[in-house]
Formats: structure tokens, C-alpha cells, sequence
């Protein structure tokens, strides 16, 4: 199996967030490795002959997708028997003509603690966890958004992913069968209609998802599963409620398209 690695001198999530994009086009498995933190030509070095190891053992050329802010560096890692792809240089010249300013490369920059950003992100992260699931009503007021929508279809991982990414304020809502049977609003969220986002999922898909928490139980079963979709579904439309199906997407793409519907402030820079 083909090699692909993802290097960098800081934390490689740059190198893994572009790496996997780009091999995400491709229907061919590869075996994935990261190296963060390759600070030293030493360890440039190892990095090297892990790579040509991999070479060696498959007969096949890895993949390096990699990001350092030393050329040095860079030179050691394009001397291997890897195919590389440098991302944080690639475009720098091109944004250094249109901008007219020069780059100043610096270590863990593209990661750096914004302080700002990050006590954003903090505070979101705990909102979220005191407000999940209903858990707390009285501070909606200072939500950015509420996520409502019936069990298990994906609400707290949802705003936790909020919180922790793009430091958004996400209470969430479990509705319950007395709130489907009488198609109403929650009086908890009465004053809070315009911060509401449902999330709705394949009746099949919940039903598989409560089995692994409760199986055999009328909570899991496919006929309670499709009547509290459908009923959730119809107050969406009756509270002109946006919402959207859980059931394809991952929590980044589903997060994704919030933030694309409802237009929220992304505090991650």
C-alpha cells in the first residue's frame, strides 16, 4: 500500500487538512502518517529515511505533504524518495505580488494562540456543555444559536464542534414527545425562535443509533423513530424553523452548513 505522510514543524494539521482533501479525490487507500513537530534537521532527517523505508518496503513512491518555515528543512524532506507537496509556500509568492507586502515565516504561526480567539473558544466550549440538552434554560439569551431536534440526531457533538472550532455559543434542545404531539414550541424556546436550527435525521439511521444505547427498547424502535422524524419535521415547517438531515454528514459538514444558512460570526482567527 502507498505511503502518504503529513509533516510539518508545528502541529501538521495543516499538512493532514490539505493532504486528505487532495487524496479524498482519489479512490485509492493509502497508508497515512503524521510527523508534527520536525523542528531540527535531525529529525529532518529521520523523517527522510522513514520515508525512504516506505519507498523501499512498497516499491511505490509516498506521498509527503508537508509545511516548514525553514528551507533547510524543506530541502532535507525533498531529498527523499518521496513525491512532495509543499502547501505553505505554494501560493506565497503569488499573495506576496498582489499584496505587496513580504512574508515574515515563523514557526507555529498558522497555529498560534490568538488570544482573543481562544478565550472565545473556551467560553463556547463551556456554554455548550452547561447547555446541552436542555440541561440549562436560563441562558439562551446569550446563545448564538440552539440547536433543537429528537434524540440522537446529532445535536451535542454538533455544538460541541461549534464551540471548540469557531467559538459559537450552541445551546441544544431535546424535543420530547409532548412537545411532537401537540406541534408546539417549547416555552423555553418561545423568546428564542429566531436562534433556533433543527436537525432531522433518516428514520432507519436513528433507529440504528439508539439500538447501540438502548436496543430493543419502543425508544429504538423503527416505528418510534419515524413518527417522532416525521412529527419533528412538521413543527420545522410550522415554526418556519430551518433546518437540515443529519443523516450523510459528518459534524464538520454539518457544522459547515449552519454556518452557511444562518450566516453566524466565525470567532477562529
Amino acid at each position: 500500500m502507498r505511503s502518504a505522510f503529513y509533516i510539518s514543524d508545528g502541529t501538521a494539521i495543516t499538512s493532514e487538512v490539505f493532504g486528505h482533501a487532495t487524496l479524498s479525490l482519489f479512490p485509492v487507500e493509502f497508508k497515512h502518517i503524521t510527523i508534527p513537530f520536525v523542528e531540527t534537521e535531525q529529525k529532518a532527517y529521520e523523517v527522510k529515511l522513514q520515508i525512504d523505508k516506505a519507498f523501499k518496503q512498497s516499491g511505490e513512491k509516498p506521498l509527503v505533504f508537508f509545511t516548514f518555515v525553514e528551507p533547510q528543512l524543506s530541502d532535507i524532506i525533498l531529498s527523499s524518495e518521496g513525491q512532495c507537496f509543499d502547501f505553505l509556500t505554494a501560493y506565497s509568492g503569488q499573495v506576496k505580488n498582489t499584496i505587496g507586502v513580504e512574508p515574515v515565516p515563523r514557526t507555529h504561526r498558522t497555529h498560534s494562540i490568538h488570544e482573543k480567539s481562544y478565550d472565545f473558544r473556551i467560553d463556547a466550549v463551556n456554554y455548550a456543555l452547561a447547555n446541552d440538552d436542555g440541561s440549562n434554560l436560563k441562558d439562551y439569551d446569550v446563545a448564538d444559536i440552539i440547536l433543537v431536534g429528537v434524540s440522537r440526531s446529532g445535536k451535542t457533538p454538533t455544538s460541541l464542534y461549534l464551540a471548540l472550532q469557531y467559538g459559537i455559543k450552541a445551546a441544544n434542545y431535546p424535543l420530547t414527545e409532548d412537545d411532537l404531539d401537540m406541534m408546539r414550541l417549547p416555552n423555553a424556546l418561545q423568546n428564542h425562535k429566531k436562534k433556533l436550527f433543527g436537525l432531522t435525521i433518516n428514520p432507519e439511521r436513528l433507529a440504528a443509533i439508539r439500538n447501540e444505547r438502548m436496543a430493543n427498547s419502543k425508544y429504538a424502535s423503527l416505528r418510534q423513530c419515524r413518527l417522532e422524524v416525521r412529527e419533528a419535521e412538521m413543527l420545522y415547517k410550522k415554526h418556519k424553523i430551518p433546518h437540515l438531515s443529519s443523516t450523510h454528514f459528518s459534524v464538520e459538514e454539518i457544522s459547515a452548513k449552519i454556518l452557511a444558512e444562518t450566516g453566524l460570526e466565525r470567532r477562529k482567527y
